[in-house]
């Protein structure tokens, strides 16, 4: 799917893939959603996941030219431990306060891009960034990241029914 290149095209997808994601996960029960799977990721662990690289969004916008990404003393080859430490850091999280951080994550994404323009978002370059722009990073953080938690909970769940 190619990316939003405007501010309409970016609140439409990020509504449309969240609420997919919403009606998917709202049924799941505790039991399933803290299951691991793929490498031992649960549902819980990848909601979680994406929740928190919205916050991660945010903390780039508010440090501008500082931003360190993906975050501070992190660089990007290393997502792979950077992500499994994002297991362990959220593993006292219930299900139901994963549901909620993502749902407020999304919340906090949406009211941000209801206050920008076309020239925010895809102007130019996001400041401190590697040359996206703020929209791009922003489609990355939200709509990109629901339509990958999607896809390995539809795994995950035709897992569970073989």
């Amino acid at each position: 799917m190619p990316a939003a290149t405007n501010r309409a095209g970016l609140l439409a997808v990020a509504e449309k893939e969240f609420k997919k994601l919403q009606t998917m996960i709202s049924d799941i029960p505790d039991d399933l959603a803290n299951r691991g799977f793929e490498d031992d990721w649960s549902i819980r662990d990848v909601i979680l996941h994406r929740s928190h690289w919205i916050g991660l969004f945010f903390q780039w916008l508010e440090e501008g030219e500082a931003a360190q990404m993906p975050d501070h003393g992190v660089k990007w080859n290393q997502l792979k431990p950077y992500n499994a430490g994002l297991r362990e850091r959220y593993a006292d999280q219930s299900w139901q306060e994963a549901q909620e951080r993502l749902a407020d994550g999304h919340a906090r994404l949406m009211a941000y891009l209801k206050t920008q323009d076309d020239a925010a978002l895809y102007g130019g370059p996001m400041p401190g960034g590697t040359g996206w722009t703020t929209g791009r990073y922003a489609e990355a953080a939200g709509p990109s990241h629901y339509r990958s938690a999607a896809k390995f909970i539809r795994a995950c769940l035709r897992a569970a029914e073989a």
